[in-house]
């Protein structure tokens, strides 16, 4: 029997962190992201951000990759200003987490984008974003719901055949697509849910926060495509 897939899952980094008498600078990810991660068959190495000539080894020792989502992607990656509604940059996750995608689309390490993931996805392939949209987010530091209508066809409509709820929380989405991608689901309004890379390589950026809700089946998809990769 083949063992559980490791899977990585890159971090936020973030000043100032309090638990119990401890305020100290931290690498941390919300308890979802590993938790949906190891109910779905895998374990989990969470990588924080680090020199981007480290990402190649780092994705080397990984079987599956999960870019998580997090703050803005900063406007300059994608030839654009920044519009008065986007949050401050993340520079050094930024650059750590495009050379990420950029390492396990070389060596094609199965991977997964959530949220800002996706959106970085698609900017490390030349696509831009729509730097606000309305209506696909709950009240500050809440996720709301919408339906998402997967595309025939599409890795991800093989794993998600039918339209479904999901939990979302984000205010930029795709615009002009990576080279490559093909989207995979929409919500009503028109906005670019899922996108991936068709051929044998597993790639898949999803808009909204499965580790939020209920439904395994991404995670899944994810957990088989990097057991594949491990010895038996």
């Amino acid at each position: 029997m083949a063992e559980a897939p490791l899977i990585g899952i890159s971090t936020y980094a973030e000043p100032g962190v309090r638990w119990g008498a401890w305020q100290l600078d931290a690498a941390l990810l919300p308890a979802g992201y590993p938790l949906v991660v190891q109910r779905a068959g895998g374990l989990v190495a969470m990588l924080p951000p680090d020199a981007p000539e480290r990402a190649a080894a780092a994705v080397s020792r990984v079987d599956g990759l999960v870019i998580a989502g997090g703050p803005d992607v900063e406007p300059v990656h994608y030839g654009a200003e920044p519009d008065p509604r986007t949050g401050p940059p993340a520079r050094a996750r930024d650059a750590w987490e495009l050379a990420l995608i950029r390492a396990a689309l070389d060596r094609r390490t199965p991977l997964l984008g959530i949220c800002r993931g996706m959106q970085l996805l698609n900017v490390a392939l030349g696509g831009t974003l729509v730097q606000h949209v309305d209506g696909h987010a709950g009240a500050p530091g809440a996720f709301g719901r919408h339906p998402v209508t997967p595309v025939p066809g599409t890795r991800y409509a093989g794993l998600v055949p039918e339209p479904s709820s999901v939990p979302s929380f984000h205010h930029q989405a795709v615009d002009r697509l990576g080279r490559g991608l093909v989207p995979s689901a929409h919500a009503a309004d028109g906005t670019v849910e899922a996108v991936e890379l068709p051929g044998p390589a597993w790639v898949l950026g999803v808009q909204w926060h499965p580790e939020m809700g209920e439904d395994l089946r991404v995670l899944r998809g994810l957990t088989r495509a990097a057991a594949e990769g491990v010895p038996t």
